[in-house]
């Protein structure tokens, strides 16, 4: 087994490789200056089974065709098979045709992957389950319910948690974290006024006196979230934070996060977090790290990774 990462979360990598005791491959992946990406790798890959670690967030393209130049570079070195370790699988939100004449590219980027080399690929809470349809190859989608719930029962008291969903379309995965807690469930209703602005309506379910927990997989601009923590508290919340795999934190969201209801946002490793990430007071990362090393380690074993959800 060889694990090699890209640059776009190299600290979650080196984690990965500590956890399996193990050392990343030996490569040069560089720009040269009109910003083409060049790649050289400095070890033996005949025959090696690959993992390549590359998360797909900002800036998304270049970090996208990093992972395809790296695939690339092994396939042409003969590795027996290359896994593309996708912790934040970008472009996951454009998983289907909004309007008329607009791109899937959820399913463009799958064919790209899998046409540069990858014979598999690993992801965490893929936005939604259906792009694991877009790729004619094996996809294992991990969940981290496991490290939240774990984080939960030592953060929070028994018995006087709720776990929120924050829109219909959240209700799966909020109810499977609910089960594995023991908590009970509710939904925040909202209307979309246009592309990233949201308004919430009302609460449906019980929340008065209660420890609000929002779980969703993506967190951007955060507006939506900001303004669910806020109902919350309107509707008697004893208090509001929010478990959310992916911190993508564009534009203006770590001021609203900061000057939110929110007692706190609890965020992984997925996509690599900046300085400005780690000064704001109530955000706190989760490492995913020992998740994902050990569904690394069951695929080189050819063992079963669901049972890591069991």
């Amino acid at each position: 087994m060889k694990l090699i990462s890209g640059n776009s979360n190299l600290p979650l990598a080196a984690d990965i490789a500590k956890y399996l005791d193990d050392g990343l491959t030996n490569a040069t992946i560089k720009r040269f200056a009109d910003m083409e990406i060049f790649v050289e790798i400095h070890e033996n890959m005949r025959g090696k089974d690959v993992f390549v670690i590359q998360s797909t967030g900002f800036p998304a393209n270049d970090n996208i065709m990093e992972l395809l130049v790296v695939m690339d570079a092994l396939k042409r070195s003969s590795a027996k098979r290359i896994t593309a370790v996708i912790p934040y699988f970008g472009y996951a939100r454009q998983d289907r045709k909004p309007a008329p004449r607009t791109p899937i590219s959820a399913k463009l980027v799958a064919n790209i992957i899998t046409a540069a080399g990858a014979d598999r690929i690993l992801s965490l809470d893929m936005h939604a389950a259906q792009i694991q349809g877009f790729f004619d190859i094996p996809v294992d989608n991990l969940y981290a319910a496991p490290v939240f719930s774990r984080d939960i029962e030592e953060h929070f008291e028994k018995g006087n948690v709720v776990v929120i969903s924050p829109d219909v379309g959240g209700v799966v995965r909020a109810r499977a974290l609910a089960n594995r807690i023991h908590a009970s469930l509710a939904i925040v209703d909202k209307r979309r006024e246009r592309a990233g602005v949201s308004e919430v309506m009302n609460i449906i379910g019980d929340v008065e006196g209660k420890d609000c927990i929002i779980v969703d997989d993506i967190v951007d601009s955060a507006g939506t979230l900001c303004n669910a923590a806020e109902a919350l508290m309107k509707e008697g919340a004893k208090s509001v934070s929010a478990y959310i795999t992916h911190g993508v934190l564009s534009g203006k969201a770590l001021e609203r996060i900061a000057n939110s209801a929110l007692k706190e946002l609890v965020i992984t490793d997925s996509i690599q977090p900046t300085d400005a990430v780690k000064a704001v007071k109530n955000i706190r990362i989760l490492s995913i790290a020992p998740l994902m090393a050990e569904a690394v380690k069951r695929i080189a074993e050819e063992t079963s990774v669901s049972s890591l959800f069991d």
